[in-house]
């Protein structure tokens, strides 16, 4: 027996049919929030523990967390194409380490002075925050 599509069914699609191209357009992926935020603290996390000799990364927690934002992005429909892109973009990176940066001198660091890194790293393991997860002292 052939089935007929139901006037339903026929509505429903000429509606979607009908949507402008740019209704369904995404973001920019670093306008995304929790992509923006996660890539941010893992930046954070990473120059930390890089001018902090007493400090190391968490690193099967901090790939574990990359790969949770990489599959957010996807289910918002970011290609692996247009997620690769955007994390390797010279421009994006640029941005990253402003805003970084920004974030570590409002926190009392002197970019370069090894003291201040490990301060606040020490305070974010000990709050917990997003920075501090990715972090372990020694």
């Amino acid at each position: 027996m052939r089935k007929t599509m139901t006037p339903l069914f026929l509505a429903a699609l000429m509606g979607l049919s009908a949507m402008p191209a740019d209704a369904t357009a995404k973001p920019p992926l670093g306008e995304v929030r929790e992509v923006h935020d996660g890539l941010l603290a893992v930046g954070i996390a990473d120059e930390i523990r890089k001018r902090c000799g007493s400090i190391g990364a968490r690193m099967i927690t901090a790939y574990s967390y990359l790969g949770r934002l990489k599959s957010h992005a996807a289910a918002l429909g970011y290609s692996d194409e247009e997620i690769e892109d955007y994390v390797t973009s010279k421009s994006e990176k640029k941005k990253y380490r402003a805003e970084g940066e920004a974030w570590l001198k409002a926190r009392g660091v002197t970019l370069g002075v090894e003291a201040g890194y490990c301060r606040v790293g020490r305070e974010e393991i000990e709050r917990g925050s997003s920075v501090g997860a990715l972090l372990r002292a020694w």
